[in-house]
């Protein structure tokens, strides 16, 4: 009885605006989700697709186009296309022309692979992380997939080159090289061996030097595998070529790799780096297979910044479905916003939109998307420091939101760090996780870049109290005790030659040598106390060099 009434209504309403002068059921329920489409949402996927398709358009242009004289004129064109467009959108668009232009039933040029692969790399460096992370995703689950059944087709072939050159260019690290090497040589058919050879040839010698045991244990275990079962092959003279290519590699032996020539790729190598903006940094991607083939039931945690309900990630890619997202979890999220002092509407939506992000670049898009103004603009950066602070661990999440919004503009910067100032002045209030929680979140954005040391020109070193003193110690010996020599260096030369900062480089240099080198003997090794020593000298003369230009 309830499903005719439902039915009567739906017909009476499909009279009603037949009547009206509306087309009858144009807009009427989907019968293959239950669910009504307003006009409106219809007419936004329509445009939806239609910009898709316009991107998919330039993407593809430039794809085509693409070569090792022009790689720096496409890659800054891809840039702006990153910056002008969803990144999500941007990511699929190019993972899928990627892949229809690459992997083929034929065996696709070396070359060809390798500009394209550049391309990914240039991009994972100079856009995100998260770039090459989903070109790897699908390109690995492409080949599990192709793997479980092979064809006389070079498909195969193909993905495993482009993993291959994505670990040649610094993209992934040998760790997933080794685990598909693994799996293959437990699978052991003909095709399998016919593609560690493959593999082999291109990155053996880079294994052998980023891993030399690891590769040992392969070559061992490859070994065993064709004692044990290579004999069954009606042709042995893959197994043998395979083998001679281990014993090749154990032996450090160039000359018995036919073929083997690494200089396509070392002169790509120095293009590479010539066209990475960002220096330093461990761009590296440590997933495993295994964590690659299960991303949709574990999560992404080799993307810094990405979290995970405990279900798959959601695929939001309309604004209305982000609005909806924020709409449906609000309730839940309330009686915690109200402990958190989101007491008005702003503030709730953007710490709804903060919390049910995927990860901080889906964050960042969409509290850009809020369309706040001035004063309720600067209430993001209050509310990522809040949230912050009052984790009982450190977490990165918002520290790179936060980065991300001070690269952005200039304005979260000056608001950041007006927000900075007044935690400094309160810092007797703070609890130890909060104080903690503070130094992680500076620390973060000092090495990064995000800012500099002149953050701390409000502080009076001349009349520092008890709070001050353990804070900046903690600052101060987790920077110089954590970063490299050339990231220290740079930290620290950005306030130098600055005349305006004269008083902050002599507080700091006074600060350093009372409160650090002479406690330096209670920080619980030797080892570590001489680290210190080092870097201090390293931080002192970073901060008299006169050349250095302000980036703050």
């Amino acid at each position: 009885m309830e499903v005719e009434t439902a039915h009567s209504l739906e017909d009476r309403l499909e009279l009603h605006e037949s009547d009206s002068g509306r087309t009858p059921g144009k807009d009427k329920v989907e019968r293959s989700n239950g669910k009504y489409i307003p006009p409106q949402l219809r007419r936004m996927d329509v445009k939806k697709k239609e910009e898709l398709e316009r991107l998919k358009k330039a993407v593809k242009g430039l794809l085509n186009r693409l070569s090792e004289p022009n790689m720096a004129s496409i890659s800054g064109q891809f840039e702006e296309l990153y910056m002008t467009n969803s990144r999500k959108d941007m990511n699929d668009t190019l993972t899928d022309l990627l892949l229809a232009a690459c992997v083929t039933p034929a065996l696709m040029p070396d070359r060809l692979l390798m500009e394209h692969v550049l391309l990914v790399s240039i991009l994972h460096h100079n856009v995100g992380i998260e770039v090459g992370a989903h070109v790897l995703e699908i390109v690995v689950k492409k080949f599990d997939e192709l793997s479980q059944h092979y064809t006389e087709g070079k498909e195969c072939d193909n993905l495993i080159n482009l993993v291959a050159h994505l670990y040649n260019f610094h993209v992934i690290h040998a760790v997933l090289m080794f685990d598909i090497l693994k799996k293959l040589t437990s699978n052991f058919k003909e095709k399998d061996i016919e593609l560690i050879l493959f593999l082999l040839k291109r990155v053996g010698f880079s294994l052998r030097k980023d891993d030399a045991l690891a590769l040992k244990g392969l070559i061992l275990e490859g070994q065993n595998k064709a004692n044990s079962v290579g004999k069954q092959f009606q042709d042995q003279t893959r197994v043998r070529f395979m083998l001679e290519t281990m014993l090749a590699l154990k032996n450090n032996d160039v000359r018995k790799i036919p073929g083997y020539d690494p200089e396509p790729v070392e002169r790509l190598r120095k293009l590479q780096r010539t066209l990475i903006r960002k220096s330093g940094g461990d761009f590296q991607l440590r997933a495993t297979l295994e964590n690659l083939l299960e991303a949709d039931q574990v999560g992404r945690w080799w993307i810094v910044g990405s979290s995970w309900s405990g279900a798959p990630m959601i695929d939001n890619s309309s604004t209305t479905q982000q609005q909806n997202v924020v709409g449906e979890v609000s309730t839940k999220m309330m009686e915690l916003a109200r402990k958190q002092r989101m007491n008005t509407e702003i503030r709730r939506n953007i710490f709804c939109v903060v919390m049910t992000s995927e990860d901080y670049l889906d964050a960042f898009e969409k509290l850009l998307r809020l369309g706040l103004k001035d004063q309720q603009e600067r209430e993001i950066i209050h509310i990522l420091v809040d949230c912050c602070l009052q984790e009982k661990t450190f977490n990165p999440f918002y520290a790179f939101l936060v980065g991300k919004f001070c690269e952005y503009e200039r304005r979260f910067q000056m608001t950041f760090q007006f927000t900075m100032w007044d935690r400094f002045r309160d810092l007797e209030n703070m609890t130890t996780v909060t104080t903690t929680n503070l130094v992680n979140l500076l620390v973060h954005l000092l090495s990064r870049k995000v800012l500099s040391l002149s953050i701390f020109k409000v502080i009076e070193f001349s009349e520092l109290d008890k709070p001050k003193v353990k804070f900046l110690r903690q600052i101060l010996v987790k920077m110089l005790l954590e970063l490299e020599p050339e990231e220290l260096t740079s930290v620290f030369q950005r306030i130098s030659g600055i005349p305006k900062l004269a008083m902050l480089r002599e507080g700091l240099k006074l600060f350093i040598t009372h409160f650090l080198l002479k406690n330096a003997s209670n920080l619980g090794s030797s080892q570590e106390a001489n680290l210190l020593k080092e870097h201090v000298d390293l931080a002192k003369k970073a901060l008299q060099a006169k050349d250095a230009k302000l980036k703050f």
